[in-house]
């Protein structure tokens, strides 16, 4: 059973740094794909940013200049930088990964909230 294990979140004023880290129970290179999505209250699930297992990444317009992913291949964990932070980027971030076959897997969530 594969577990994504996320840390990272919690308070910070606009303009603060927070960093995500999300971690696999198994081997990195089982997923093609990982990333994180979002939910803030009342809207939908949207996509952060994601790496695939080569390194390429991919972002939200609303994050691109302010959030970086990256991976740690023996750690087998992916992190998310945030810089900037502004009070629309408050939500529940989620981990995911994507295996070869397309199986799909989340971690818990953990809140990051923006204000002051």
């Amino acid at each position: 059973q594969v577990q994504l294990v996320e840390s990272g979140g919690g308070l910070v004023q606009p303009g603060g740094s927070l960093r995500l880290s999300c971690a696999t129970s198994g081997s990195i290179f089982s997923f093609d794909r990982m990333g994180w999505y979002r939910q803030a209250p009342g809207k939908q699930r949207e996509l952060v940013a994601d790496i695939t297992s080569g390194g390429s990444t991919n972002y939200a317009d609303s994050v691109k200049g302010r959030f970086t992913i990256s991976r740690d291949n023996a750690k087998n964990t992916v992190f998310l930088a945030m810089n900037s932070l502004k009070p629309e980027d408050t939500a529940v971030y989620y981990c995911y990964a994507r295996t070869w076959t397309a199986n799909l897997y989340w971690g818990q969530g953990t809140q990051v909230t923006v204000s002051s």
